[in-house]
Parts: C-alpha cells; structure tokens; sequence
C-alpha cells in the first residue's frame, strides 16, 4: 500500500465508502470514468464503461467530451464549463477521476490535469484506476447516472501547469530537464505510436535532452502509485529533484499527464509543465529538432 501526504490520490476502499454520495443528485461528490482509446488489444481493458462502471460513475470519452471538436486542443474554457455543468458537475464538487486503458487511469490522469487547468478546487483520483477496483472485486454497474445539471463557471484557466512549443524552445535553449515517458521504442525512434494509435508523426525520435522515464515507472504493479520515497530516486536518477522547471511530454499529452500528476500533485514539485502537443507536435513540425537512439544524456 502506497502512502502519500496528500488527499488527491484517494484509495478504493475510500471510493466505496462514499459510494452513496457518488449516486445521489447532490452534487457534492462526483466521480467520472474517463475511457481510453480501444486497445490493439482488448483483453488488457478491465471493461468498457458501457460494460461495467464504479456506481454513480459519468463516463466520459478523451476525444468526444474533453478536446476541442475543430483544432488540436483541449475544450475552450466555454465548452469546458458547459460539459462539466451539464454532467452534474458543480465548482464545489469532489471529483474523482479513474480510467482503463494499459496503463491504469490512462486518461483519467489528462482530465484530472484539464481540470486543473481550468481551476476546479477539489478534484483527485482513484490509485490503480479500473484495473485495480475490477481485479480487486469492488462493486460494478451498467446504469448510468442522470443528475441535474449545474451552472459551472471555471476560474482558469492556470497557464502555470501546461507548457506549449514556444515553451519547449526555451527549455532546449536553458537546458531545462524533459522528461519523455513513452515507451523505449519510441523514445528512440524505432517506433513512432503505440500499435493501433491513429495519432501519429512524420518523424521518430525525442525532444533533444530529453530523459526517458516510461510511465509505468512511477507505478506498481497493480497499477497504483509508488511510494514518494520510490518517486523521488526515480526521477533523482535523472537529476530531477523538484528545484528547477520540468516539462514532461509524451505522443498527445496523456501519459505525461500521470508523469506531471506524480511530480507535482504527489512530490510537490512547484514548477512542472505538462506539454500536451507533445510528439504529435513536435514529431511533425518542419526544421524541430530531433535526437535518435537513447540519447537524452
């Protein structure tokens, strides 16, 4: 059992205990099944949300509900209060997020930091996501919820927590640390996306400086998170230790979301920037830099 001294990273039995809370039209607690693209691989999804949910739990689709419709970006703050406020969701509301994927709370974790972005107060979420509560036998439903909707008003949104390309630039030109967490293969160009991911790039390779940290480092494995004491020798190792900026990024932004969520929700380090164009920014813009091989030296 993982400890941290925080209150965004809540437990199963914890989940369970305010389950009543979770399925009543008071809008005090909410919690909220981010699902993750199909897998190449269906057998490592715990379910589907239409197939099984955490009772009281709104399911929500990465593409459909939390990103922009006609540009590469995550909603306008407009669309964002509209979405949130329409699911029963209100600026007072403890929301607890959790997701499937393979990787546990796959997307979960970049609606947890979308969250953040635009200021919600109370959010957290579930440690090992669907996987942990499925494995662990907690309980599951196929209703779904249908609560009153709310008047939402974001107070972002909080630019201090997202980096951009011209962001990017300057990290190179500081030697700022940058953290990759895709998998090997694609951190050395070998391989551009996971199998069966549909975005892409035109080129392989990293962000020049770049340390890979794949994102299941900073987990167990039953998918929760590892100690502080782990977190912090796994990023030590690569001269991270919370007194100077971070930019993490990955392939759109997802899993370094789990990776920003572990150094600044969890370690407590102040100025860490998720980079949520990431490679399919990055990997297709003319004249960017790249590094091959492992690099990141």
């Amino acid at each position: 059992m993982t400890h941290h001294d925080t209150d965004v990273l809540v437990s199963a039995d914890w989940v369970e205990d305010h389950l009543e809370e979770f399925q009543s039209d008071d809008s005090d607690y909410r919690i909220v099944e981010v699902n993750s693209p199909e897998s190449p691989d269906e057998g490592d999804f715990p379910s589907r949300y239409d197939e099984g949910h955490i009772p009281g739990a709104i399911g929500l689709q990465w593409d459909e509900d939390l990103s922009d419709p006609d540009q590469r970006d995550i909603l306008k703050k407009d669309d964002f209060e509209e979405v949130v406020g329409n699911h029963g969701i209100s600026e007072d509301s403890t929301v607890v997020f959790y997701g499937n994927g393979w990787i546990p709370n796959w997307f979960a974790l970049f609606a947890y930091w979308e969250f953040n972005y635009y200021g919600h107060d109370d959010a957290r979420v579930l440690d090992g996501g669907k996987d942990y509560w499925v494995n662990e036998n907690y309980p599951l439903t196929d209703e779904e919820p249908d609560f009153s909707a709310q008047e939402y008003s974001a107070r972002g949104p909080f630019e201090s927590i997202r980096a951009y390309k011209d962001d990017v630039d300057k990290a190179l030109e500081a030697g700022i640390p940058m953290v990759d967490v895709r998998s090997p293969e694609e951190f050395s160009g070998e391989m551009i996306a996971p199998e069966g991911l549909q975005e892409t790039a035109q080129r392989g390779g990293h962000i020049p400086g770049a340390s890979n940290v794949p994102v299941k480092t900073n987990l167990t494995d039953d998918g929760r998170f590892k100690g502080a004491d782990e977190l912090e020798e796994v990023y030590a190792d690569e001269g991270i230790d919370g007194d100077e900026s971070v930019v993490t990024y990955c392939r759109v932004g997802e899993r370094s979301a789990i990776a920003w969520f572990a150094l600044h929700e969890l370690l407590g380090y102040e100025d860490v920037h998720n980079y949520d164009g990431s490679w399919t920014e990055w990997g297709n813009l003319v004249r960017a830099p790249i590094e091959k091989g492992e690099g990141g030296e």
